[in-house]
């Protein structure tokens, strides 16, 4: 009780400090609010039917669908892949659609591709024989499609357009509201080594001659067309992702007798494509969760790979509400499996990998997979699919519905540092979590990177720290790892709202940031109870929909009653940093003696509106300036007029249960850097305890640069620190510390 009174009188002077020195600002001259808790009416979209100001879908809200029914071949000799398919596309958009939008994503291979034009190049002073062939000496590869025809459902040619890599489809007259528009697409294009030419999918060469092949982006795709910007139509130039609408797809793929191939969706015939001794290995996995079963073994891929079959078999997947494929197929392949319960139902966890990803692969890739669906899954909603693959493909990390390639092999004698071991388990974790986003989550990476990169890094870090097997040594989450960054120089730094192709530091920016920022609002600023539950609610809210950043902020403030803007402002809209020290601390006793200073005249000024009767005045005698203060003695008075107004007030029951704090200590903070941020302060007293305070980013509401807070304590303290455990991302911790050994001095 007695603590708190003199807390509070200690707030009000200094606020009357300060609303005093805003006054005479005032009159100096007029400014619109600028304060850094303004809210976002500037920056967010204007609510609507489709997308509500709760972050919500509206009643309005619809999304596009495309169905793909496809017949693939691959030539592994020639290293050429070639496809029909049929797509079939309802427009459930209110809007007739005069036009349709075709992505063709191999074109950024294409010899007349603009992207290798956008790119700073200068010479290169020293570069190997084989760079300066590759780069000024050999032909370059022919990659991007080659389209043989676009049809309609009656066989006649469609009149399309390509620019770059995307393809117009020019409808003889608009497509209404609910219907649908059947075309067929007959294609081909080579296929790139990605270890050579690069590229998120391709083939990876190996000296035998064999390939293990990783599919992606290898059909004609239907772009997005939403309520938020009509068709998403940017062009792909090799770093922002992409956006897709949901459908249906039916995929036939023929390739050598001899391959092994997993891809999105449920393989439709099994029984004509393994072996009796695989489909059995399968059916035991099918019901064995505790471990991974091998399916096609070492051995047997051993045998296959030195054959070369020129024989050929066709794999029949089925994948439904997905937005895109994947397929990875080779005859080195080993393959693994087993179940995974994930509310109530049985999903398969599995792996593909050549024999030069073991012992690693076989001991943790599929367990990997198994703790990722179940860690995932337990923070959003429960994984629908009815398997997740993970593939080892040297140099890779690329995601698509229930599919995805990792890097990460041992050396030649199976030998692997804990280095290649947690950098092979990182990227699994991740890739495999990309189910959730963006591939159910379905945000646009074209536009924003960071909606899938960043909140799936955020989940990451999250199943990181359950991994059960010892403390993994995560890159990115923790508050202190994203400090280089973000204390760097500004010119090299852009807001994580900003377009995918102008990042310049894509993993910082995506990734790091917005995962620090998510892991600092989880455990800092909301608590994991509040933040838990607004996050799932984003999540369901927004499985299987096209959402927003704005849809995303809307909903963490809405369903957890804690206002954000201040936060998004910061960390989404700029490159502020956060940087938060002490200024200064003074240290006061408490005396019936008037002290002739400033804050006896203000508290007699505040008095005199006031109950009269006898006063307790808080008296400095200890400041910040300690050479000029050492040899003042620390003293306790007596206060006769608070005592007697304790025993006039309260029992003797009552008095036993009040505080009795001794030292006062008033802690003047301020802050260097742009960002408001939560002040995480620990006393540390002269027995050793600590006392922990969290004062929240409000604080900085009246005074964007200087606050201050007074400690009552019963112990003389020794230490006071902001931020003990680096969980702010504070880019400067030396200023942050009221130095322990300047106290000692004192007090000894």
């Amino acid at each position: 009780m007695i603590s708190f009174c003199l807390l509070l009188f200690m707030i009000t002077v200094s606020s009357a400090q300060q609303t005093n020195q805003e006054n005479t600002k005032a009159k100096q001259s007029g400014h619109t609010d600028n304060s850094k808790f303004r809210q976002m009416y500037d920056l967010l979209a204007t609510p609507n039917t489709y997308r509500t100001a709760s972050g919500a879908p509206g009643p309005d809200y619809y999304q596009q669908q495309a169905d793909y029914k496809m017949d693939l071949v691959l030539d592994d000799k020639n290293a050429r892949l070639s496809g029909v398919e049929t797509i079939t596309y309802t427009n459930n958009a209110k809007e007739s659609l005069d036009y349709l939008w075709v992505q063709l994503d191999q074109n950024l291979f294409a010899k007349n591709s603009k992207t290798p034009l956008i790119r700073d190049e200068k010479i290169d002073v020293s570069i190997s024989a084989r760079g300066f062939s590759r780069k000024y000496i050999e032909e370059k590869f022919e990659g991007g499609f080659k389209i043989e025809y676009v049809k309609d459902v009656k066989g006649l040619p469609i009149s399309y357009t390509i620019n770059q890599t995307m393809m117009r489809i020019n409808l003889d007259k608009p497509l209404a509201h609910g219907q649908k528009f059947v075309m067929s697409i007959k294609w081909s294009y080579n296929i790139g080594n990605y270890m050579v030419d690069g590229g998120r999918s391709g083939y990876e060469q190996f000296s035998d001659g064999n390939r293990l092949y990783v599919l992606a982006q290898f059909y004609p795709r239907m772009a997005v067309y939403n309520d938020v910007e009509g068709w998403q139509n940017m062009q792909f130039w090799g770093q922002g992702e992409f956006a897709l609408p949901f459908g249906n797809f039916e995929v036939n793929i023929t390739v050598p007798a001899d391959h092994i191939m997993e891809a999105t969706g449920e393989l439709q015939n099994r029984a004509e494509v393994l072996t009796a001794a695989q489909l059995a290995r399968y059916a035991k996995a099918t019901q064995t969760y505790d471990n991974p079963v091998v399916i096609v073994t070492q051995s047997e891929a051993e045998v296959a790979e030195k054959g070369f079959s020129k024989a050929t078999k066709t794999w029949k997947f089925k994948a439904t509400n997905v937005r895109d494929f994947g397929i990875s197929t080779s005859r080195k392949f080993i393959l693994d499996a087993m179940a995974v319960k994930l509310g109530g139902k049985t999903v398969m966890a599995t792996s593909i990998y050549p024999k030069e990803g073991n012992p690693l692969w076989e001991k943790f890739s599929t367990r990997a997979v198994a703790h990722t669906l179940k860690s995932y899954s337990s923070h959003t909603f429960d994984y629908p699919y009815p398997k997740a693959v993970s593939v080892n493909a040297q140099d890779q990390g690329m995601e698509y519905p229930m599919i995805c390639w990792n890097y990460g092999r041992p050396d030649e004698k199976g030998q692997y540092s804990d280095e290649v071991k947690y950098g092979m388990l990182g990227v699994i974790i991740h890739e495999v979590g990309h189910n959730f986003f963006p591939m159910i989550v379905n945000s646009d990476e074209r536009q924003w990177t960071w909606m899938d990169e960043g909140l799936n890094t955020f989940l990451q870090y999250l199943a990181e720290t359950e991994w059960t097997e010892s403390k993994f040594p995560s890159r990115r989450g923790p508050a202190k790892l994203i400090v280089p960054y973000m204390s760097g120089d500004q010119k090299n730094l852009e807001p994580i709202m900003s377009n995918s192709e102008v990042i310049k530091q894509f993993g910082n920016n995506a990734y790091g940031k917005p995962a620090t920022a998510l892991n600092i609002l989880r455990e800092t600023v909301m608590g994991r109870e509040l933040f838990d539950y607004a996050f799932k609610t984003y999540t369901n809210r927004w499985k299987f929909k096209h959402p927003t950043p704005d849809d995303f902020f809307r909903t963490m403030e809405d369903a957890s009653a804690v206002d954000l803007d201040w936060f998004w402002r910061g960390w989404f809209f700029t490159t502020d940093y956060n940087d938060i020290s002490i200024k200064e601390v003074k240290q006061f006793f408490v005396s019936n003696e008037q002290p002739s200073n400033y804050v006896a005249e203000e508290v007699n000024r505040r008095n005199r509106f006031r109950a009269s009767g006898p006063q307790v005045y808080m008296v400095s005698n200890l400041s910040a300036d300690f050479k000029a203060e050492m040899n003042k003695p620390f003293e306790i008075k007596e206060v006769k007029n608070l005592d007697e107004y304790v025993n006039a007030n309260f029992t003797a029951d009552e008095k036993a249960k009040l505080d009795a704090p001794k030292y006062f200590y008033q802690v003047t903070f301020n802050k260097p850097g742009g960002l408001v941020m939560p002040i995480i302060v620990e006393l540390t007293f002269e027995d050793g305890t600590t006392e922990k305070q969290t004062f929240p980013a409000q604080i900085w509401q009246k005074n964007e640069n200087e606050v201050s807070r007074t400690f009552a304590t019963k112990q003389i303290v020794k230490k006071i620190q902001v931020d003990p455990k680096e969980e702010t991302a504070d880019i400067d911790t030396t200023n942050n510390v009221w130095p322990t050994e300047t106290i000692k001095s004192k007090f000894e």
